[in-house]
């Protein structure tokens, strides 16, 4: 049987680690810079499309910290926590230990 403390950590786990990677990230997502004797023009865009693409990966991650941020509060205060909201019928741990920010059993959400 998963605990509320199990999926806690796992959750504590999984913030500090989109924390490190949102450090990581950040010089990725920086200002490009427009002098073209500086870099090239496909060097340029290259860059242009590093920084879009690392933009688009922070707002997923920013994404994920929402939702287990809500799975947390969930989980103190929701007496319902680890059952499906759609069925009704728990979730099965291995799931709720891999992402405890699920709200459906995987019968529902995979329709």
């Amino acid at each position: 049987m998963v605990t509320q403390a199990q999926i806690r950590a796992r959750i504590a786990a999984r913030l500090a680690e989109l924390t490190e990677e949102n450090a990581l990230g950040a010089e990725a997502q920086s200002v490009v810079t427009l002098d073209q004797q500086a870099v090239g023009r496909l060097s340029r865009q290259d860059a242009l499309l590093g920084q879009s693409m690392a933009k688009a990966t922070q707002m997923r991650r920013d994404a994920e910290v929402q939702r287990l941020r809500d799975a947390l509060s969930r989980l103190e205060t929701d007496p319902d926590f680890g059952f499906c909201e759609d069925c009704g019928e728990a979730i099965a741990e291995q799931r709720m230990l891999f992402d405890p920010s699920t709200r459906r059993c995987i019968s529902c959400a995979t329709g």
